[in-house]
């Protein structure tokens, strides 16, 4: 009856299989399956191969009897794959006796429970060329930023091919389910943007429809914010209103460097008529009388702009001191951009509109807050929304640093800060060390454009409201606003 006996134990048989798959000998376990399938080797190489398995740990559990000849050993796995780290599974080693000895009843669940039913397992490559813009800082761009418009169409820029991993699960008549995946990295793009700066200009435009503010760094040019919310597709790098009084800055800086003293004594009358030509008036046809340049540049009098623009100034000279200031540059900011333009003129009319940012002037937002950083910073620096090496790539190369006249820009200094210590923008809850100059556009059968554009420390800015009315009553409380939510 000797031959009747079975050899060995269901538990010794177990161990014996678990071991030689920690060790991935198949050939070890294959001699313990009963009728181990023809592929039985291949199915077990190709699993690790495909799911780019580094290791197996095995855990069994407490064997349990089905009867006297059947057993089975419930177990837990852990298997590391190199792209998607650790994937644990729970198992069943079922064992019977066969031929008067123990063996491995094998199934494709053995190796995995989902790989029942005909069920694959498959790790697949998932791929993105997604870029991501983030601020100076590395931070996300904040929500509703309105900045959108300028930073989406930049993003294929920096699209590169990468790549994640999913594993998923297929079962005939089911639908695929993905059981580990790794998303794949975008690209990471640094702007100029500063989180905070971004942040407080979009909540100043809060609830004001057709408004944009620009903020400039002046010692480097970089662009610091760029909200925009102009409506019917109107881009504040791109488009050109007139800037009205704003423009004075640029006018003043042409009467300085051609001798006009800041302290000088002007007239400005209600109403003043150009010799044998037009006549122009003050806001409201206020008469302030005789006072000083810089007095008459913070009341913002367009009878003195006019006065002294027409007979100091020829169109040629204004136009010239206008480029000097970045009119006639090229802008290169890695989202496009220009400036402005000032034609030349020999029509004294046409002169007297342009000296005060009417007439044949425009510009765009962002060419008047490089404006108020040139102030600021004594140099004109072409303003930029990323690193310089990206700004070449996309752009071209950015015009080069321009050092402005000192003395020019001291005295421009003195009457921006006039402006807003008793000036239009006097008494609107700017704090202090703010400088700078409103500007109240007219457009012909609209509501006039409203603009404040100026400088505190190493932020300088441009408000502009398309269709907003006057620059004192509409973007001054924007900029203080802005300085408030810094």
């Amino acid at each position: 009856m000797a031959s009747n006996r079975v050899k060995g134990s269901a538990a010794q048989t177990a161990e014996a299989y678990f071991d030689a798959w920690r060790r991935g000998n198949v050939t070890a376990m294959e001699r313990l399956v009963y009728q181990a399938p023809s592929d039985f080797s291949v199915r077990h190489r190709k699993l690790s191969d495909e799911l780019h398995v580094e290791s197996l740990q095995l855990t069994p559990g407490q064997l349990r009897s089905r009867g006297e000849q059947t057993a089975e050993v419930p177990f837990s796995g852990l298997r590391r794959l190199s792209e998607l780290g650790d994937w644990p599974f729970d198992g069943t080693l079922r064992l019977a006796v066969r031929d008067r000895s123990w063996k491995v009843l094998w199934a494709p669940e053995t190796l995995h429970p989902l790989l029942k039913d005909g069920g694959t397992l498959a790790l697949e490559e998932v791929e993105t060329s997604a870029a991501e813009l983030v601020t100076s800082e590395g931070d996300k761009i904040p929500n509703d930023s309105y900045a959108e418009a300028y930073l989406d169409p930049l993003k294929p820029e920096f699209e590169e091919v990468n790549y994640g991993w999913a594993l998923v699960s297929k079962v005939p008549g089911q639908p695929d389910r993905t059981l580990l995946h790794r998303e794949p990295k975008a690209n990471v793009e640094r702007t100029t943007l500063s989180r905070a700066v971004q942040a407080a200009a979009a909540r100043a435009l809060d609830g004001v429809a057709d408004s944009t503010i620009i903020v400039v760094r002046p010692s480097t040019g970089e662009i610091l914010a760029l909200a925009d919310r102009l409506g019917d597709n109107y881009s504040a790098v791109r488009d050109v209103f007139p800037p009205g009084s704003t423009f004075k800055t640029i006018t003043a800086a042409a009467l300085l460097k051609g001798g006009l003293d800041p302290a000088a004594q002007v007239g400005c009358p209600g109403t003043y008529q150009i010799p044998f030509h037009g006549a122009m008036s003050n806001d409201g046809e206020v008469d302030r009388g005789v006072v000083t340049f810089t007095d008459a540049f913070a009341h913002s009098c367009n009878t003195t702009f006019v006065e002294q623009a027409t007979t100091r100034l020829t169109g040629e000279e204004l136009s010239r001191t206008a480029d000097e200031w970045g009119f006639g540059r090229p802008i290169a900011t890695g989202i496009g951009g220009t400036c402005g333009t000032v034609p030349r003129t020999d029509d004294l009319d046409m002169l007297a509109a342009d000296a005060i940012g009417q007439g044949e002037v425009v510009a765009t937002p962002l060419c008047m807050a490089a404006l108020a950083a040139a102030v600021q910073s004594g140099t004109w620096r072409s303003p930029r929304l990323l690193s310089p090496e990206q700004v070449r790539r996309i752009d071209g190369t950015p015009h080069e640093d321009v050092p402005m006249d000192e003395n020019v820009v001291a005295a421009l200094r003195d009457m921006m800060a006039a402006v807003v210590d008793y000036g239009t923008a006097g008494e609107a809850g700017l704090p202090e060390g703010v400088a700078g100059k409103t500007g109240t556009a007219e457009v012909e059968g609209e509501t006039s454009h409203a603009w404040f554009i100026g400088y505190r420390d190493d932020l300088a800015f441009c408000v502009f409201v398309r269709h907003g009315g006057s620059g004192r009553s509409t973007a001054v409380p924007i900029a203080a606003r802005f300085f408030k939510g810094l």
